[in-house]
């Protein structure tokens, strides 16, 4: 059954939380190309999809945030992509084993586009499309366009996703920063912005995730709901992390996120996860809290 329909089926899904802070946590070092696990460690993401599983999630992502044909040209790889993303929905797929809907993770190139960048619009919409034709050979029930900055760019990504192919369900979440005037990315994208680009270009759900706790991630989560009717997906930090000696800690913990989370079911908020920081006890917490 498609996200779509379990949406209509169930008032709320839920998610999964990190992979990058979790495997940081197994030994993953700064500087290193975590979805490089995907070939030599995949154990570990088989384990850590086993893991929020049992906390009770309904969708989990693959390990391929980086895993573009241009993010992973900043690490020598990308005659590797293939690999990478099969390999990346390999340790997901035998941890699931039609038990939840995989989502195929897609991050940001770590281009500018022109006119603010280098970068050629058609060169990030490639780089998108070879991920995009990996995952989808290797067999993911959606995409998730995550962590996007720059309206643009996620535009592009929805628009390689629909080549790739129409039937997959899109997810696009961006990542917000609160000023003085309100929530923008960083590129000066605005909420109402985001969701009109967002709707046009396709994306089936759409949602923020990142850079916010559960309270700021409440807030984007009521604006969103002014624009769109599309089902939303919000996937708050565990908080914003902080410097405690050589260690970075997020301050949210289970019973916390659990216990705001009831927002977003006021919301109506159709997919709730976490991101940086949240761990399968956060998930099982907010497992309980959706029932």
């Amino acid at each position: 059954m498609s996200v779509l329909a379990l949406l209509q089926q169930k008032k709320t899904l839920l998610c999964d939380g990190a992979t990058g802070t979790m495997l940081m946590a197994q030994g993953l070092k700064t500087g290193e190309c975590p979805e490089l696990w995907n070939l030599h460690q995949p154990q570990i993401l088989t384990n850590l999809t086993q893991r929020y599983l049992i906390a009770g999630a309904d969708i989990v992502q693959t390990n391929t945030f980086g895993a573009s044909f241009l993010k992973l040209t900043a690490y020598g790889l990308e005659s590797q992509i293939k690999d990478i993303n099969y390999g990346g929905v390999l340790a997901v797929q035998k941890a699931v084993q039609g038990k939840a809907l995989i989502a195929g993770s897609i991050g940001p190139s770590g281009k500018l586009i022109k006119p603010y960048g280098d970068t050629e619009p058609q060169a990030v919409y490639e780089s998108f499309a070879a991920q995009m034709s990996a995952l989808v050979q290797a067999g993911v029930d959606l995409f998730c366009m995550e962590t996007m900055s720059d309206i643009e760019e996620a535009v592009l990504a929805i628009q390689a996703a629909r080549h790739s192919c129409a039937s997959i369900p899109i997810m696009a979440t961006m990542t917000f920063q609160h000023g003085k005037r309100g929530f923008f990315t960083t590129m000066g994208n605005n909420i109402r912005t985001c969701c009109e680009r967002l709707q046009l270009a396709g994306a089936d759900i759409i949602g923020s995730n990142c850079g916010n706790g559960t309270a700021a991630m409440i807030q984007i989560a009521n604006e969103f709901k002014k624009y769109t009717l599309l089902p939303l997906i919000m996937q708050p930090n565990a908080g914003l992390p902080q410097v405690q000696g050589q260690t970075l800690v997020y301050p949210e913990t289970p019973e916390y996120m659990a216990t705001h989370a009831q927002e977003f079911l006021k919301i109506g908020v159709g997919i709730i996860g976490g991101c940086c920081g949240t761990t399968p006890e956060h998930i099982q917490a907010l497992r309980k809290t959706i029932g």
